[in-house]
This record gives C-alpha cells, structure tokens and sequence, in this order.
C-alpha cells in the first residue's frame, strides 16, 4: 500500500465516522410567522453546530396538538423538540413527559425572562420549556377606517364600544368587515378568544365545585354578542377562520378591527406583509366594565420529551432558537420589528426595539395585566386565563368549540350550543371525578 493511498483511505474513514456521528432532530412547529422565520435562519444554527442536522415537521395549530399530544402519551419518540403552549408545559411536567432544561448554557440567562411567562413554564422552580414568544391579545384596527366614520379608539375600549365601532366602519360592498375574531373550532383556536372574552362578561368555566356554568347568563351574553357582532359586522365564512385566516385578512385591508394575539402586531405592521402597515393602531383587549379585560396569557415553547435519545444536541437547540442572541440575530436580519416579543426583559428595555415596534409597550402591559390565578370575575378552583389548566381541558375544550363554531355558523342556536356545551362538560367532568 502506497502512502498515498493509505491516506486517502484515512480520510475516508474520517469523513465516514463524522457522517456517522451527525444527528438529526425532529423538531415539531406550528406554522406560524415566527417559526417559520426560524426556520428560514437555521443556517446559523448549523454553522456553529456542525454535527447537528434538522428536519422539520411544519403543521396547522390543531394539527400540532393532536399529534404532538399523541406521540409523548404514548411514548412514540417521534419527536427531539417539540413546540408546545403555556397549556401543555405544567401537565406534562407533572406527568413526568417533559425534561427539565438545566442545561441551556451560562449565556442563556433565564433570570431575564419576563416573569409571568416564566412562572407558566416551571415546576418546583425549574424550567421545563423554554418561551419562543410569548403573547397576550389586543385590539388591532385601522386608523384611517375610524378617521373616516369620525371615531377615535380609545387605550381601553369596551365592548359596547368595539361593536358600535365595527358595524360603522363595515362596508361589505367594498369587502371591508368591521372585525375579524376567531371562529375555528378548537380549545386553543376559537375557545382561547371566547374563554378570554367571557372573563370579562363575568362568565367563568366551573365554579368552586367544578360544574359547567354554561347554563349561566354570563355565558349566554357572551355568546350572543359573539354571534351577533360577527353576524352584523364579521366576514363571510368567520366558522372556518383562526389566527392565520384573519391574518390574511387583516394584512388584505379586509378587516376594520381584529383582536387577536399580540404577536400578530409585528406582521400587520410589516410593510413586506400588509397592504395596511402604515394605518394600524392598537387598543387594549376590551372589558365590560366589570374589572376584567378580554386578553389572554400564552406562549409557544420549545420543550424535549423525556427519553429523549438526542439531549444534548436537543438542548443545544432550544438554547440557540431562545437566546438573547438569536433575537439580534432576527433584528440583524429582518429588523427590530420582527424580533420574538413577550419573552425577554431586555427587548423591552431596548430603545432600538421600542421605536421600530410601536405596540412594544401595549403588549407588554397586556401580557403583565393578565392573571392566570384569578382570571375571572368570580372565585374559580382553576388556574389559567383562556385554559383551564387540566388534562382534560383539551377534549372538553375543543367539544364545546365545535358547538360554538356551529351557532356562528348559524347551524344551530346559541340556547341550543350552550345547552349541549354544558352537557358534555358535566359528563365528561363527571367521568373524570372532579363531579362528584
């Protein structure tokens, strides 16, 4: 064997035992704007983690739950990294489903997460996912629309106020409806809205007993302003639409108003992404003048299933995908403007931040406005804003939004939806003990 060929055949070996040793992680997402961006700035990611490759498995909110959910119940590995909502982190903690992340590096520096997200994200005063972007929700609406009808929005509409203002500023001639909210069925597409919705009407889930109350009047008057509203001023075809139709909608020019997810605040804002950039203004989420305000509490995190055979390269990658620097890295690229919001301490002290994004303050009062253990009018035994933080929330929650879907849909009535909502809910309450 002459040495060159010993060499070449060295090399080859080498290069074939650093192929062997390259990881890939599965990492699951939602198809969102934000992860979607990710996505598109893993090159660096790559670059300082050679041996790390990624695949993505990319899927529509519901979706993601179903089948995220499905693959830690049943142990099925799917998954290294899975993106998962402040719903989820506690319950799969508990359970024994999700790894603590103690591992994230020095760098990281988890004392400068925002508090109210952080603490929805712990257990035993560790975490056991890491925010990508946390979010409340508020009003978006166009200013020239209410310059136009003679309106002014006020910071801290009511929601007499928002539906006064939406039939206004309808004009279905020309496609333009006076607001856009939520109509998809699901516990986390259109119940997160109207759960935070009835907070402020004075409605609550349970009582102290844990039974239904949507046999109550509270429930009854959110859901006929819903439905009433959205008949009179909502967009045809409203029962199919979540955060990513009324997006489209809202960045079209087709919607006056829309109140939704603070995080949508960098898109409708984006000039790259809407007609209407330049003519967006924002308002606290309404209330009803009873001391509650409709917004939420929520974030998207990355999280590592337990028995995880690819830790260490997992946590390399939460680590990078949440960090201080991946968020100079998205102002670096794509501007301030489209940096994660809701996470971090220190985007909101950052004076580059605060002028590019306009809405920078609103959400950061909505988000510390919003109490997860007292989030309605009333005493409940539960904790979450437009959750109820148990495991059996997710069916029931999705159960209810299907009849909720149905009465915007005007397949059924809303006596009728709220009727069967409180039937399913008492039995399946009752199944699962808390109903005795």
């Amino acid at each position: 064997m002459t040495l060159r060929t010993f060499l070449l055949g060295a090399c080859s070996a080498l290069a074939f035992a650093g192929m062997a040793s390259a990881e890939t992680l599965t990492i699951a997402t939602v198809n969102n704007g934000d992860m979607i961006r990710m996505q598109k700035l893993t090159d660096d990611f790559k670059a300082k983690n050679p041996g790390i490759d990624l695949e993505w498995v990319t899927l529509e909110e519901n979706v993601l739950r179903q089948k995220v959910t499905t693959d830690i119940a049943t142990k099925g590995g799917q998954y290294d990294v899975l993106t998962i909502g402040t719903y989820e982190v506690p319950i799969w903690a508990k359970q024994g489903w999700l790894l603590p992340l103690d591992n994230l590096g020095d760098a990281y520096d988890a004392n400068d997460l925002l508090p109210a997200i952080r603490s929805g994200i712990s257990m035993d005063g560790k975490l056991y996912a890491a925010p990508f972007y946390g979010e409340s929700s508020m009003v978006m609406y166009r200013k020239d629309l209410f310059d136009a009808a003679g309106l002014k929005m006020p910071d801290a509409p009511t929601w007499d106020f928002i539906a006064d203002a939406a039939k206004k500023i309808t004009n279905k001639d020309k496609e333009i409806y006076g607001i856009c909210l939520r109509g998809k069925a699901g516990w986390g597409e259109n119940m997160a809205f109207l759960t935070a919705m009835s907070n402020s009407f004075g409605a609550r889930w349970f009582d102290e007993q844990w039974k239904p109350q949507f046999d109550q009047p509270e429930w009854k008057d959110t859901l006929n302003f819903y439905v009433n509203l959205m008949k009179e001023a909502g967009p045809p075809g409203a029962s199919s639409n979540g955060f990513n139709e009324n997006l489209a909608l809202f960045q079209t020019g087709k919607c006056g108003m829309w109140i939704d997810a603070t995080v949508a605040a960098s898109f409708v804002s984006n000039p790259k992404e809407s007609t209407v950039a330049d003519k967006v203004g924002f308002a606290l989420a309404p209330d009803k003048g009873l001391g509650k305000r409709g917004n939420w509490l929520w974030a998207w995190n990355l999280a590592i299933p337990a028995g995880s055979q690819k830790v260490e390269a997992a946590e390399k990658f939460v680590a990078w995908a949440t960090s201080k620097d991946y968020t100079n890295l998205v102002a670096e690229k794509e501007g301030w403007l489209n940096a994660p919001p809701g996470t971090r301490t220190s985007l909101y002290a950052n004076a580059e931040y605060q002028k590019a994004a306009p809405f920078a303050k609103m959400t950061l009062d909505s988000i510390n406005s919003a109490d997860p253990t007292k989030p309605t009018v009333k005493p409940v035994p539960y904790v979450g804003v437009q959750f109820v933080a148990i495991p059996e929330f997710q069916g029931i929650g999705t159960a209810v939004g299907q009849q909720f879907s149905a009465a915007l849909a005007g397949q059924i009535s809303v006596d009728q939806a709220l009727k069967s909502a409180q039937q399913l809910a008492t039995r399946e309450m009752t199944k699962a003990g808390y109903i005795k």
